[in-house]
């Protein structure tokens, strides 16, 4: 609702209520593809830098240990001075760390990264809540169309980051710093929400409920969110890796994660509507983790005519993990403040767990010399996901 009590679900035909839309889409387009973009670009990171495979992998982790800090903490912040302030807030962020990232030199890689994380978990946490909140009849649509500027900017982070890095003089700096023209376009797109006022508590307040700590559920809930990002933010990092061992180009092994990325899409749109249907979603889940250790497997087995089915089965598979996890925040809970207590519980504690997998992977292939047993860790956790998934999967609700 605006402020004078407008639904801005109702239509979409105002130039404000498009300005909102394209602010959103552009967002949207912001939260992957910062992070995306440098897992093929590790090869060039690591030989300017002189660094080692797991201080590598920790380009990775620094994201997601600001969206473990950040994630229970941002709807408090957007209570205190609204959530359309603080997404400009983090837009104005992003772009300080897109371009401290881009500076040579070791300690403004990762500051910049920092801060790029601590942004873009702002946008992960509030975007949806103000999607609820202004179209709340589109919400369906506008979480589809959000999800799909999300993903497809992801994908193409992986795709021509290593192809831009070639590009004369360019270098991983450059590649890198052209995120900052999209980021400064979301901002100057954003400001014109900047002069609705709105119900600061609508959609954000949640208060501190501990309860859910001692849920089964939800740790079994928290630890599928956590493991498929683990999945997900190694694979996006390290997978370029593991596909020149196996003969690929960085540019076509770029494209490859590309694909896996590409293959998520279809599936943020498919699984949630079936999901909803379901009398339950163990089949699903089952399905989820099933593909995930066959795609896993099959990376294992080193075929490189096969790499693009394996990318393929990862990415649906991802995809389906990730809409799954969202799913549950709102089919095992009772209500909205549950979901929000549960959602926050999950994206904190499962990020946590997800940063430990780049840097784990990066030293174990230190270790080992190759990728053999990060990946037999990866397919055991693809078991676990099966298990928990399966588990969160039936009927019911976390106890409160």
């Amino acid at each position: 609702m605006d402020r004078n009590g407008r639904s801005y679900g109702s239509k979409f035909g105002s130039k404000r209520n498009w300005l909102l839309v394209i602010g959103i889409i552009l967002v949207g387009a912001n939260l992957r593809g910062p992070l995306t973009s440098v897992g093929v670009l590790i090869p060039f990171i690591r030989e300017d830098l002189a660094i080692s495979n797991a201080v590598a992998g920790a380009i990775t982790t620094l994201p997601l240990l600001a969206f473990a800090l950040l994630s229970p903490i941002a709807p408090k912040i957007a209570n205190r001075i609204g959530m359309e302030r603080t997404v400009a807030l983090s837009l104005v962020i992003l772009i300080a760390g897109i371009a401290v990232r881009s500076i040579s030199g070791i300690n403004f890689l990762f500051l910049g990264t920092f801060f790029i994380g601590l942004a873009i978990s702002v946008g992960n946490v509030l975007i949806p809540g103000i999607i609820k909140v202004k179209f709340p009849y589109k919400i369906g649509l506008m979480m589809g169309i959000y999800a799909i500027f999300m993903n497809v900017f992801g994908a193409l982070g992986s795709g021509v980051s290593a192809p831009l890095a070639s590009m004369g003089n360019f270098g991983w700096q450059g590649s890198l710093g052209m995120w900052l023209i999209l980021a400064a376009v979301s901002l100057l797109v954003w400001l014109p929400q900047l002069k609705e006022k709105e119900d600061r508590q609508a959609g954000v307040k949640k208060d501190k409920d501990s309860s859910l700590l001692r849920s089964p559920l939800a740790w079994k809930i928290t630890i599928f969110m956590g493991s498929q990002s683990l999945i997900f933010y190694t694979l996006v990092t390290w997978l370029p890796d593991i596909l020149q061992q196996n003969g690929y180009d960085s540019n076509a092994a770029g494209w490859m994660v590309f694909l896996m990325q590409f293959a998520i899409i279809p599936v943020t749109f498919v699984v949630p509507v079936v999901a909803e249907k379901m009398k339950n979603q163990v089949a699903l889940s089952f399905m989820t983790g099933a593909l995930f250790i066959t795609g896993l497997a099959g990376l294992l087995q080193g075929s490189a005519l096969l790499v693009p089915l394996w990318a393929i089965l990862i990415g649906v598979a991802a995809g389906s993990a990730f809409s799954l996890s969202m799913m549950f925040f709102t089919l095992r809970t009772k209500d909205g403040k549950e979901a929000a207590t549960l959602s926050g519980m999950a994206q904190s504690f499962g990020y946590l767990l997800a940063a430990v997998g780049p840097v784990l992977v990066g030293a174990l292939h230190d270790i080992t010399g190759g990728w053999t047993l990060p990946l037999t860790l990866l397919i055991a956790l693809a078991v676990i996901i099966l298990i928990v998934g399966t588990a969160s999967g039936k009927k019911g609700q976390v106890t409160a």
